[in-house]
Parts: structure tokens; sequence; C-alpha cells
């Protein structure tokens, strides 16, 4: 298991770069650069993540492909597709997206996004990607969201077929699943589930935790690993049974002192475990 995460401090070279991930106590980094990064850069920052064995997991893209805006949708294609041509180039687990929304914000909780009509733009729109591009190193992957497709396992697994290209995989982010009360009740059994029925797909995943008000509507919180309920020596034991090199991504956090110290605590977990993150 490697632990990466945000930085949540300015670099301008691989040097700096790799000081804050030495820091952090990284063996798994985000892609420091997008794809309109010269070539020189590229390769520096490639060569610095070989050079000290890092894994690059993830590159991203966060741009709304299924966008009700035509010129949004254009553009967020064409973004989408030199980033998967990066994450190639860089030898990524993945490049990672979500489906989109079919409103104003772009990942937005809207009626729309589970018709029939938006569910084959989302498989036509990934197909598109792929096709276009023709990984031969990395997959293209969606994180799931609470409020868009795919919101659990089944429905992930449901999509993969669909889509119907080897070049698709799965970024687990079990948290943002746990978008109601029995999920939250039972989260260990959930965060089973996703590793089970998902686990041979799986290519990065985000270490984020989960807590959840006593009022009388639900209201469930993004927390950062340790202040909720998600019990981490068993997501590490699941995320070292898909291999030792999986990566698990903090996110989400305001500085570099709260991702420190969540690194830390996911280490510590992992130590308590028995799963070696060093």
């Amino acid at each position: 298991m490697r632990i990466g995460g945000g930085i949540g401090k300015p670099y301008s070279n691989p040097e700096q770069w790799y000081e804050l991930i030495r820091e952090l106590g990284y063996r798994a980094v985000l892609a420091p650069i997008d794809y309109r990064a010269s070539k020189e850069e590229r390769q520096a920052y490639l060569q610095c993540a070989k050079e000290h064995d890092l894994v690059i997991g993830e590159v991203g893209v966060w741009r709304n492909v299924i966008s009700i805006d035509n010129d949004e949708r254009k553009a967020a294609m064409d973004y989408c597709k030199n980033q998967l041509e990066l994450a190639d180039e860089l030898d990524a687990n993945c490049c990672v997206n979500i489906t989109g929304s079919r409103g104003e914000t772009w990942d937005g909780f809207y009626r729309d996004n589970y018709s029939k009509d938006t569910y084959a733009l989302i498989v036509d729109s990934i197909r598109e990607i792929i096709d276009s591009v023709k990984p031969k190193r990395t997959f293209y992957t969606i994180e799931p969201m609470p409020w868009m497709i795919p919101d659990s396992p089944d429905e992930y697994l449901q999509l993969i077929q669909d889509v119907d290209r080897k070049a698709f995989g799965v970024h687990l982010d079990f948290v943002n699943m746990i978008n109601c009360p029995k999920r939250y009740l039972f989260c260990d059994e959930f965060i089973e589930e996703c590793f089970t029925k998902l686990g041979s797909h799986i290519k990065s995943i985000h270490g984020k935790d989960v807590i959840m008000e006593n009022a009388y509507t639900t209201v469930i919180h993004e927390v950062m690993p340790g202040k909720g309920i998600v019990n981490y020596q068993k997501v590490a034991r699941l995320c070292e049974a898909l291999g030792q090199d999986t990566t698990l991504f903090i996110e989400h956090l305001p500085d570099f002192e709260n991702y420190k110290m969540a690194a830390d605590y996911v280490r510590e977990q992992a130590t308590l475990a028995g799963v070696i993150t060093d």
C-alpha cells in the first residue's frame, strides 16, 4: 500500500516538489503538472518520481464532459483526452474524472443526472475519450459521487459492462458513496462490499472519512481520516490485498500540516494492521 495525497504548499520545480513529498512521507503522488507543461518539464518530474521510487497514481481531469453547455462540454472533452494522453506518457495508474452533471454546477446534484438519456451520454463520452486516445499503459476511471452515476458498486459494475472497454477501470472513493444512513451505520460492511465487487478493476483510491449528524434530516459530512467512523486498519488491509503498490490518496484538506497529520494517521493505522507503507 502506498499513501499519497494533496500537498497544500506551492512548488515550482521537481526538487521543491520532492522535498514536500519527502516531508509528507508519501510513496505515491498525484501528477504534479497537467498536459500543458512542456515536454522537458514533464520528463523532469517523471524522472524525479522514478529516481525516488514514487508511483504516479492519478492524473486528474475534473471537468464536466456531459455539460448542458456545448462549448463547455467540448472544452472538457478536449482537456480530458489530453490528460489521458499525459497519464499514458507518465505511466500513471489512472486518469480520473467524474461522470459529470446535467446542470449549471459541474459536479452538482440534478434529477437529470439519473435519466436514461444521461446514462447513454455518459457511456458514449467514456467510449469516445478512450477510443480517441487508445491508452496502452494507463486507464480512464470515474470517481463515484453521492448524486450521480455511479453511486454504488453494483452501478459501477454495470457501467463497466456497458462501456465495454479494456482501458476503463475503477477509481474507488467509498466515502462519496456513503450517502445514506444505512451505508453510514454499516460502514465497514459497505467498504468491504466495494473492495470485493470492484477489486479487480480498482486502479487508485481516495482516503477520506465521514461523520453523520444526529439530526432529523440526513446530514453526512466528509472529514479527514481519523475524525470519523472509517476503520483505517480495515481499509489498509483491503488495499494491501489488491497489491503492495495500491495507491490511496488523501484529499480536500486545507493545508500542508493537515495533510501531514492525515497521512501520519493512515500510516499509523496501516502499521497496526500489519501493512507496510514504506
